[in-house]
C-alpha cells in the first residue's frame, strides 16, 4: 500500500513539437479493420507458467524454440529450457546492488542486473548485451557477450557504452532495451537521483545527487535519457542520424534520443511506425501544494526524439517550481515552452526544447481522464504494440482484434491495457486484457517469436525472493477450445465405509461440443477405480486419501482434468452458526446475537469441552457494498483457517498491500507486525491509519511515501487496518463462540454493505501414525443491508427498466399489470414492513395501483399490500404567484413573506415512501413484489419506484 516498487519511477511528458510520419495506405487500413473485428472471448486465452521460484526476476527475452533467458537483480542470468521444463543457472554477473549514504548506512538499491537484450543477427552471431551496475566503480555498463552453447564466453566481453552514476542516494535505473528495423539500439536510463520533495532541484553546494537539473535536465549527461545507438561488429558504437543533438553540439551527448526522464522502464519500438512506447514512474505526491503538482506515472509516445520536461514537469505540463532548500521556499515554475536550466550543476546547454506532449498519466486517485487505470499504487511498465507481421509463422499469433494497439502493464496494479491508436497514433481508448488474470507486479512484457505474449512477475517480496515469481506465456486459441472442467464431491470425506456423489456440475464447454465423462478415483496401495457416468456414487471402504479425477473429452478430441481430494477415515467437522432473529439482514447500531457450535465425530464437540474455544476460529466482519464474500470460501486454501481475519487477508489479496509490506519482514514498507507494534496502544490509531490508507503519507518509515487509495472503501479500509493492529497478538486469532456484535457503519460508507459471520474449524488427523490428514469446514452468514435497489431483483417479469434522469441513481422500475419482482430467500423475522419510493406520476403516464406482497410465487400467501394513487399535480401557478409576491418588494418592508414554505413539486425522490405493512412470517421466503390494477390496459404503467426498505421492528 506505500508506493510501490521504485524499480520504476517516472517522469513524463515533454519534447519538441511532435512532425507526424505519413502512415501508409496498407498500415491504416490495418487500424481501421480492427473496429469491425469482434473482440476475442477471454476463454481463448490461457496463462501457462513456465519459469518459477525466481529471485527478483528483471527482463527476459525469448528464442525461436520457446527458451528464454531471465536476469535476476543481484546478477544471475538464467535459461528456461520447454523442452525439460526446467530453469538452470548459467552464470553470475557480479553487479552492484548497494548504495551508500554520506553517514556511511549502506541500504539495497534499485540496481544490479537492470537490462538484457539479443542482437538482431543473435541466429547466427550469438550476440547478448546485459546492462549492470558495475560492482566496484560508479557506473552502469552495457556490454556484449558471445553465447555459445547456452554459456556466457567471458573471453569475448565487450564493453559498450557507460554511464556514471552516484551511489550516495538511491534511485531509478531504467534498463529497457529495444532495437528498431535498422539496427539501433535503445537503452532506458533512469535519473539516479535522491527522492526529496516532489521534484529534486537541490542547488545547494555538495548536493549534486539530489539535483535532477543536473541528470534528466542535462543535455551533457546520459542519465534520466532515453539513449539511441548503433552497435558495431567490433563492440563499438556509432551515433544514427536523427537524435536529439547532433554529433558535435557542443555540450551535449550524441546518444541522447530523448531527455527529461524520471525513469524510463520498458520500452518498444513500433515496427510500423518507429514510434517509441514505454511506462515512466513519476513522484510520490498525493495532491496538489505549492511544492508542485501530485504525482503521475506515465504510459509514453515519442514520434521523434524530445525534451519529456523532468524536473520541471510531469503529466500534461504541470509545472514544479525550483525549491530553494536553503530558504525552504518554492520559487518560480519554468516555462514549457521557453525552458532554460539554470542549476549551478547543470554541465550542458542552458535552452532547451520545449517540451512535448504526455500520453497517458494518472495519478494515484481515481483519474477522469483515464478512469480505466484504477487508483492507489502504480509504477508504470509497458509492453509492445502488436503487429502480427512481426511474426515468422508463428504457432498461436493473437487475433486480428489486437493489430496496432499498445499492450501495456502496470507494474503495481496488475492490469495489462490494450491501448487504441487511430491512424496518426493518437490515443483513442483503453481496455482490459484478460481481467481475470492477475500478475504479480509484472515487470517485463512482450511477445515472443512464437506469437504468445509473455509475462515476467516480479513477485511481491522486494529486494528478496519471492514464492510467486515467474514467467509466464498467455497462449491464445483461436481453434476449439478445451472443455472447463468442474469437479466436486457431495461428501468430502468420512469415516469409513461411507458413499459421496462426484459431481461434474458446472463443466461446459464454449464451442458447445457434446462432451464424453470419465472419472478415475485412485490412493497410494488401492486398485483404482473408472466411471463413465457425469455424476457417479463412489463407495469408499479404506482409510486413505483419495484422488478423484474427472477427464472430460469433446467431440474434437481436445480435453481438460479437475480433481478434487477425498479423506476417507476422517469424519470432515460440523460447524453450525446460530443467530437469534432475522437472519438475512444487519441493522445498523441493532445487537447481533451470535453462536458457534463445533461437532466431530473423532474429536468431540465444543458442547462436551473436548474442541476448545480457542481452536475455532470466528470473526464478524462489516464490508462495503459490492465485496464478493464468496472469495473468502475460495480463498481457504491460501487462508489460514484458524485466523479470524481471513476477510481482511482477501481484501489484502485483492489490493496493493504485498506491494509494500509482508506480515513479518521489511519489505519496501514496514511489516504489519512493526506497524502493530508502533500503533495498536496509542488512541485513535484506527482511524488514523485508515486515513493515511485512504489519503497516503511519507516520512515516519523512511524515504519511500504511502500511496493514496481514495477508491478504497472506508469499510474495508477498516477491516484491514484492524488486521493490521492486531496481527502481533496470538490470543485475538477468534472471537468467542458466542456474544454480541453491533454493527457500526464506518463514517463515510454508505451503510449498503455486508456483515460477514464466520466460523472455521480444523480436525486432528487420524491414527497413531496420522495417516489420514486433518479437515477443515467453514461456515459463513451473510448478513446484508435492508437497503435493496429495485432494479437488481433476481427475478422480474413485465417490468420495465428505465434509466434515471440524474447521475448516479441507477434504474427505476417501471411496472404493469401483473407484472412483478422478486427476492429470493429472505427471511421475514422481525420484519413489519416495507417502505418503497415508489409514485405513480401523471406526466409519466401511469394510473396507480395496488402493490401486492407475496410469499414464494407471484399467487402465494398475501402478507400485505398498498394502493398507490396517482399523485395530484401541484397548482405551480399558485405556487410561483406566492413566491413572487414574496420577493416583490423584499426588503422594502412593505410585502411580507409566506406565512407556510411553498410546496415543493412532488417527485419520486422528495415525496414520503410508501409504506406497506406485512403480517409477521417466520422462515426464509422467496419475496414477490406484484403490481396489480385490472382496469389498466396493457400499455399503461401503473407506477415506479427504485428503492426497496425492509423495516424492523422497534
Amino acid at each position: 500500500m506505500l508506493k510501490p516498487f521504485p524499480f520504476p519511477h517516472k517522469m513524463l511528458v515533454s519534447t519538441v513539437r511532435w512532425s507526424f510520419k505519413l502512415i501508409t495506405v496498407a498500415a491504416f487500413a490495418a487500424f481501421t479493420m480492427q473496429d469491425t473485428v469482434t473482440k476475442p472471448d477471454e476463454s481463448r486465452f490461457t496463462p501457462v507458467v513456465l519459469a518459477d521460484n525466481l529471485d527478483e526476476p528483471m527482463a527476459f527475452e525469448v528464442l525461436p524454440d520457446g527458451s528464454s533467458y531471465i536476469i535476476e537483480r543481484k546478477g544471475a542470468l538464467k535459461k528456461y529450457d520447454p523442452s525439460a521444463k526446467t530453469t538452470s543457472l548459467i552464470t553470475t554477473i557480479p553487479v552492484n546492488t548497494k548504495y551508500t549514504s554520506k553517514e556511511g548506512v549502506s541500504r539495497e538499491a534499485e540496481e544490479g542486473l537492470m537490462g538484457i537484450t539479443l542482437d538482431p543477427g543473435f541466429a547466427k552471431n550469438h550476440w547478448i548485451y546485459l546492462y549492470y551496475a558495475h560492482p566496484t566503480e560508479k557506473k552502469h555498463v552495457l556490454a556484449r557477450w558471445d553465447m555459445v552453447d547456452d554459456q556466457l564466453v567471458e573471453s569475448s566481453k565487450k564493453v559498450v557504452l557507460e554511464v556514471t552514476t552516484q551511489r550516495e542516494v538511491c534511485c531509478h535505473t531504467g534498463g529497457g532495451m529495444a532495437w528498431d528495423k535498422a539496427g539501433n539500439l535503445y537503452l532506458t536510463v533512469g535519473n539516479n537521483t535522491g527522492n526529496q520533495q516532489a521534484a529534486q532541484t537541490d542547488e545547494r553546494p555538495g548536493r549534486s545527487s539530489w539535483d535532477d537539473q543536473g541528470h534528466a535536465g542535462n543535455t551533457n549527461d546520459l542519465r534520466g535519457k532515453i539513449l539511441r545507438i548503433h552497435p558495431e561488429p567490433n563492440g563499438t558504437y556509432t551515433i544514427p542520424e536523427g537524435n536529439l543533438y547532433p554529433k558535435g553540439t557542443a555540450l551535449t551527448r550524441p546518444e541522447i534520443y530523448s531527455m527529461g526522464h524520471r525513469n524510463p522502464w520498458r520500452i518498444a519500438v513500433d515496427s510500423k511506425t518507429g514510434y517509441l512506447y514505454w511506462g515512466e514512474v513519476g513522484p510520490d505526491a498525493n495532491e496538489d501544494s505549492e511544492i508542485g503538482p501530485r504525482g503521475y506515472d506515465e504510459l509514453n509516445q515519442a514520434r521523434k526524439p524530445g525534451n519529456f520536461g523532468w524536473p520541471w514537469f510531469v503529466g500534461d505540463d504541470q509545472a514544479f517550481p525550483v525549491f530553494d532548500y536553503a530558504t525552504e521556499k518554492p520559487l518560480a515554475k519554468k516555462d514549457p515552452k521557453n525552458l532554460v536550466n539554470t542549476s549551478p550543476n547543470n554541465t550542458g546547454l542552458k535552452e532547451l526544447f520545449p517540451t512535448a506532449p504526455s500520453f497517458i498519466y494518472y495519478p494515484y486517485g481515481v483519474s477522469e481522464k483515464f478512469p480505466l487505470v484504477g487508483s492507489g499504487s502504480r509504477s508504470a511498465t509497458g509492453g509492445p504494440v502488436y503487429h502480427r507481421s512481426d511474426f515468422k509463422n508463428p504457432k498461436r499469433p493473437w487475433p486480428d482484434y489486437y493489430e496496432n494497439k499498445w499492450i501495456a502493464a502496470d507494474f503495481s496494479r496488475g492490469w495489462i491495457m490494450a491501448i487504441t491508436m487511430n491512424a496518426q497514433g493518437d490515443y483513442q481508448s483503453m481496455e482490459r486484457v484478460l481481467p481475470s488474470y492477475h500478475p504479480v507486479q509484472p515487470i517485463d512484457i512482450k511477445f515472443g517469436p512464437d506469437g504468445d505474449l509473455y509475462i515476467l512477475e516480479y513477485g511481491s517480496n522486494w529486494f528478496r525472493k519471492s514464492d510467486n515469481s515467474r514467467l509466464v506465456r498467455i497462449e491464445y486459441n483461436g481453434g476449439n477450445r478445451k472443455p472447463i472442467v468442474a469437479a466436486a464431491a457431495e461428501k468430502k470425506g468420512g469415516q469409513v465405509p461411507f458413499e459421496t456423489t462426484l459431481s461434474s456440475k458446472g463443466t461446459k464447454d464454449f464451442d458447445g461440443d457434446a462432451l464424453k465423462y470419465s472419472w478415475k478415483v485412485t490412493s497410494p496401495g488401492v486398485a483404482p477405480k473408472t466411471y463413465s457416468t457425469e455424476n457417479p456414487v463412489v463407495k469408499f471402504d479404506k482409510p486413505g486419501v483419495y484422488t478423484a479425477t474427472l477427464t472430460v473429452t469433446d467431440s474434437k478430441g481436445a480435453t481438460n482434468s479437475q480433481s478434487v481430494r477425498i479423506i476417507a477415515g476422517n469424519e470432515p467437522p460440523k460447524v453450525a452458526i446460530n443467530l437469534e432473529g432475522n437472519k438475512t439482514f444487519f441493522f445498523a447500531g441493532k445487537p447481533i446475537q451470535y453462536a458457534v457450535s463445533i461437532a466431530d465425530k473423532e474429536d468431540g464437540s465444543t458442547a462436551d469441552g473436548k474442541i476448545k474455544p480457542n481452536q475455532v476460529a470466528v470473526s464478524i466482519d462489516y464490508t462495503s457494498e459490492g465485496f464478493d464474500y464468496a472469495e473468502v470460501a475460495q480463498s481457504q486454501r491460501s487462508v489460514d483457517a484458524s485466523t479470524q481475519f481471513a476477510v481482511a487477508q482477501t481484501l489484502m489479496g485483492k489490493s496493493d498491500c504485498k506491494v509494500c509490506h509482508q506480515p513479518d519482514t521489511k519489505s519496501v514498507g514496514p511489516s504489519f507486525a512493526d506497524i502493530s507494534n508502533k500503533y495498536k496502544s496509542e488512541s485513535g490509531a484506527l482511524d488514523k491509519l485508515v486515513k493515511k490508507v485512504l489519503q497516503g503519507g511519507s516520512g515516519v518509515w523512511g524515504e519511500v511515501a504511502m500511496a493514496a487509495h481514495p477508491a478504497l472503501p472506508v469499510a474495508d479500509a477498516e477491516v484491514i487496518v484492524k488486521y493490521i493492529l492486531n496481527s502481533t497478538d496470538k490470543t485475538l486469532s477468534t472471537l468467542p463462540l458466542q456474544g454480541t456484535y453491533k454493527p457500526e457503519i464506518p463514517k463515510g460508507d454508505n451503510g449498503k454493505g455486508t456483515v460477514l459471520i464466520r466460523a472455521a474449524y480444523t480436525d486432528r488427523p487420524v491414527g497413531t501414525t496420522k495417516a489420514v490428514p486433518a479437515q477443515t469446514t467453514e461456515e459463513m452468514i451473510v448478513l446484508r443491508s435492508p437497503d435493496f435497489n429495485a432494479a437488481q431483483a433476481p427475478i422480474s417479469k413485465g417490468v420495465e427498466m428505465k434509466a434515471l434522469g440524474v447521475a448516479g441513481l441507477g434504474f427505476t422500475v417501471v411496472c404493469f399489470e401483473s407484472s412483478y419482482i422478486a427476492f429470493p430467500g429472505i427471511d421475514l423475522a422481525g420484519i413489519d414492513s416495507l417502505d418503497l419510493n415508489a409514485a405513480a406520476q401523471r406526466r409519466e403516464g401511469s394510473v396507480g395501483g395496488t402493490i401486492e406482497i407475496r410469499l414464494d410465487s407471484p399467487t402465494g400467501t398475501l402478507v400485505g399490500q398498498h394502493e398507490v394513487k396517482v399523485a395530484k399535480p401541484v397548482d405551480m401557478a399558485k405556487v410561483m404567484a406566492e413566491l413572487e409576491g414574496g420577493a416583490k418588494k423584499e426588503g422594502t418592508g412593505t410585502t411580507t413573506q409566506p406565512t407556510k414554505p411553498a410546496p415543493a413539486p412532488r417527485n419520486r425522490m422528495s415525496q414520503p415512501p410508501v409504506h406497506i405493512g406485512i403480517q409477521p412470517t417466520s422462515g426464509k421466503h422467496d419475496i414477490y413484489l406484484v403490481f396489480r390494477n385490472p382496469q389498466a390496459k396493457p400499455i399503461e404503467p401503473l407506477l415506479s419506484f427504485s428503492k426497496i426498505k425492509f423495516m424492523k421492528k422497534p
